[in-house]
């Protein structure tokens, strides 16, 4: 399994067993990440293997994030993505390659009180219920990887959802990374 999928996409697909929870439309990208999020992380993968990624600037207020296992550096993945800050949550989106639908994934992010990045993902079922409760607009999709939800909603009315801290349980932690080095 590779990290950046294991935090981000299967965020994440992986993670879920196949269950994916992916939007439309990508977070605008006209935002800043906070400079914390730049750096080198390490973090294992659900076999306990070390993992590491690199998050360097890839544009204006664009970022790529490259993962790879410690043990075989040669083989990395690269990943772009944007974030953008809401209410008191930072959220990250990268778009998907289209075996996995070829929309866009979105997950919180934080930094904790040991300056560990920990990453959160969606829940499919409670965004299932959001569809249903009518909070959300979107439609059951199949992938590759799994049944999962897309998501049409306009972004306003997906951060309005996200940032009312009745959904608060939406957000499942997905993986948490070190800082490695200075």
């Amino acid at each position: 399994m590779k990290v950046w999928r294991v935090a981000v996409i299967a965020l994440l697909v992986l993670l879920l067993s196949g269950c994916l929870v992916t939007f439309k439309e990508p977070l605008p990208t006209a935002e800043a990440a906070p400079e914390a999020l730049l750096g080198k992380w390490a973090s294992r993968n659900a076999w306990g293997e070390p993992l590491n990624l690199q998050i360097t600037r890839a544009g204006e207020h664009r970022y790529k994030a490259v993962s790879y296992p410690k043990a075989k550096p040669g083989q990395r993945d690269e990943y772009l993505f944007s974030v953008s800050r809401h209410g008191s949550r930072w959220y990250m989106s990268a778009p998907l390659p289209a075996r996995l639908g070829g929309h866009f994934i979105l997950a919180g992010f934080e930094f904790d009180e040991k300056h560990e990045l920990v990453v959160y993902n969606l829940d499919l079922e409670q965004i299932h219920q959001a569809i249903g409760q009518q909070a959300l607009h979107g439609s059951t999709v199949d992938t590759v990887e799994g049944a999962g939800v897309l998501v049409d909603s306009p972004m306003d009315q997906v951060f309005a959802y996200l940032d009312d801290p009745a959904n608060a349980d939406v957000f499942v932690e997905a993986v948490r990374y070190r800082r490695v080095g200075k």
